[in-house]
């Protein structure tokens, strides 16, 4: 009996030492506001999920395909949906936001109708995901900051037609006249929600939060989330701090509606990454950036090889490495 005992305990070692090193990736698909960015261009703008690595334990994979500009129909007419099933496998998660290119309606390669394309495309993205035995979790677009109510071109959030329409449709403060934040996105953002009960998978309001995120911080205060605050036009991307922000909160609700992420949830004040997946391109940056109070501080680092860091007095930094990552 007892050896009966000691195997089964052992078993049940072996099972929770092998779990714990379960290894699954995160499929990201969406817009700009979730995008990675081109680091070669030097700017602050970040997609939240060009952030979200950082918020995980290295068993995760967050493997983000979403791309500047796409709509849901573009994202499959381009073939992007079919590289991402191809890759998808039992165990994995999809997390699907669209919305803010739907919107288009003089783009017909973009456009879709809310209750009708829109929403048969977030179904598509479903059935795709269950059939390979991955999770889906749907989200719906997270809010511009618009504090004006009357019609305006703020909406355009796509880069290159920002750039080429920078002089015709102006984005500028001077046009705020509420103290709320004003929807953009209208049924696009209602869409998601529905679908998710009718198919029975995770659901997170993303819209609700970055608003209530947002109208938190009142006009000015918001400024700091977006690209606004570097180039005085862009509402819409956010830059590292919003990035970052948003990423947290989102990763929160993550765990929420899939309990089992639970685990592998992080959260670091310092994360170093030369890719931009971080809030810290050098690690000297963040070590620097540490405060002198004697306590240790925790500074994960994602990527790179770095030199030893100059650590002033008072300052306790503990290093976290991801495999891959290296201080010399």
């Amino acid at each position: 009996m007892k050896k009966l005992l000691t195997f089964t305990l052992m078993l049940s070692l072996l099972f929770t030492l092998t779990s714990s090193k379960k290894q699954f990736t995160i499929y990201m698909i969406g817009d700009s506001t979730m995008a990675d960015k081109d680091m070669k261009k030097a700017s602050e703008e970040r997609g939240w999920g060009m952030v979200l690595q950082g918020y995980f334990t290295e068993n995760v994979v967050v493997d983000n395909h979403a791309v500047n500009g796409r709509s849901s129909k573009s994202f499959i007419k381009e073939g992007r949906w079919q590289k991402v099933l191809d890759r998808m496998k039992p165990g994995d998660y999809l997390v699907i936001q669209f919305g803010h290119n739907d919107e288009k309606f003089k783009d017909s390669m973009r456009v879709t109708r809310p209750w009708h394309e829109f929403a048969d495309n977030y179904r598509t993205y479903i059935l795709g995901a269950k059939a390979k035995g991955a999770t889906p979790i749907v989200m719906n677009c997270v809010a511009r900051r618009n504090f004006y109510n009357a019609q305006t071109k703020v909406e355009i959030d796509d880069e290159a037609l920002r750039s080429a329409n920078r002089d015709k449709y102006p984005v500028s403060d001077e046009k705020i006249n509420s103290d709320t934040l004003v929807d953009t996105h209208g049924d696009y953002a209602k869409v998601p929600a529905v679908i998710a009960r009718e198919m029975n998978v995770p659901y997170i309001d993303a819209n609700k939060i970055s608003t209530d995120l947002e109208n938190g911080l009142g006009v000015e205060g918001s400024r700091e989330l977006h690209m606004i605050k570097y180039n005085g036009k862009d509402n819409t991307h956010y830059n590292v701090y919003g990035a970052r922000l948003m990423a947290s909160l989102l990763v929160d609700e993550m765990a929420k509606a899939c309990p089992e992420l639970k685990p592998y949830v992080r959260h670091y004040d310092y994360v170093v990454s030369a890719k931009g997946r971080g809030n810290y391109l050098t690690l000297q940056e963040a070590v620097d950036a540490i405060p002198a109070n004697g306590k240790k501080t925790q500074v994960l680092i994602l990527d790179g090889t770095w030199q030893k860091p100059a650590v002033a007095k008072g300052k306790k930094p503990k290093y976290i490495k991801y495999c891959g990552a290296k201080i010399k």
